[in-house]
């Protein structure tokens, strides 16, 4: 009896001491953010925008100021520069998207072309912003392409590639994957390199894309439906490139895990957050069968 006494005692007292905490946690100051791009065949597309506060509730208004407008972007291959202009396009949910690409209506505009170096230099807010990329020249290629079941359901098929991979070291490639005329989407997953199968030829599970604003049933997770449609974008990258969307892929899939360290994003604007990125892109067509 006088251990339960005792027991009541010690937790009214713990209650008694109880109050609430408020935490002012500090706010950061916006960063610029830069995703830009350069594809084989493609004019160079740059989307600036300014970062949010981790625990900002975001709206429609602040969509809409997230946007960076009246910037001086210069892209340049070593012997030709130009000037991007800013367009806009609208989206279903009342905010127009605006980005900077090649102004067309202008003479030395000029597309991504494999084997070349791009730089890219941004003035905006009296700052300066510069990063360099390379679409590579060659690469790792899909040879090939079926589909296999899985013990997971008798509905659910993976898809396979067969990919070579050069002698030489240091290849890179990012994928997506698109279902029954659906939009392009990466996995969890989405880059490969050589550092194990470096010049030889090697079977890879290209992983279904994800929305990453839904959440991942890891049962289903990265197979595709028997009768499927599949296109596949397949880019080969740079180091920089590859950094980014492996560190990037990383951070995704541990975020909110408390069991792992934090990951720092790896771009390669200096000052800014994001990347500058080069893709020698090609695609493919698959039926899903198995």
């Amino acid at each position: 009896m006088r251990i339960q006494t005792l027991f009541l005692v010690c937790c009214c007292a713990f209650a008694a001491c109880e109050k609430d905490v408020t935490v002012n946690l500090p706010q950061g100051e916006a960063q610029m953010v830069i995703e830009g791009t350069i594809a084989t065949g493609k004019y160079p597309e740059v989307i600036l925008t300014r970062s949010f506060s981790y625990f900002s509730h975001i709206s429609v208004d602040q969509l809409k100021a997230a946007f960076v407008h009246n910037a001086v972007i210069t892209i340049s291959d070593g012997s030709n520069t130009m000037q991007l202009k800013e367009f806009y396009k609208d989206t279903t949910n009342q905010v127009k998207w605006y980005y900077y690409t090649a102004d067309t209506t202008q003479a030395g505009a000029f597309r991504g072309t494999r084997g070349n170096s791009y730089t890219l230099r941004i003035a905006v807010d009296g700052k300066t912003y510069q990063a360099a990329t390379t679409i590579p020249a060659t690469g790792m290629v899909i040879d090939s392409l079926w589909s296999t079941g899985t013990s997971q359901g008798a509905n659910l098929a993976k898809l396979m590639a067969r990919i070579s991979d050069p002698p030489q070291t240091g290849n890179y490639a990012r994928y997506k994957t698109a279902r029954n005329g659906g939009i392009f989407r990466p996995g969890i997953n989405s880059t490969i390199d050589d550092q194990i199968v470096n010049g030889t030829r090697f079977n890879f599970m290209l992983e279904a894309g994800h929305d990453r604003t839904q959440e991942i049933n890891y049962d289903t997770y990265g197979y595709f439906n028997r009768g499927d449609s599949v296109r596949i974008e397949f880019s080969i990258i740079d180091k920089a490139t590859f950094d980014f969307w492996r560190s990037l892929d990383y951070a995704y899939v541990s975020n909110g895990n408390i069991f792992t360290s934090p990951i720092q994003v790896r771009g390669n604007i200096k000052g800014a957050l994001g990347y500058w990125g080069g893709y020698a892109t090609t695609y493919r067509s698959a039926k899903i069968r198995n």
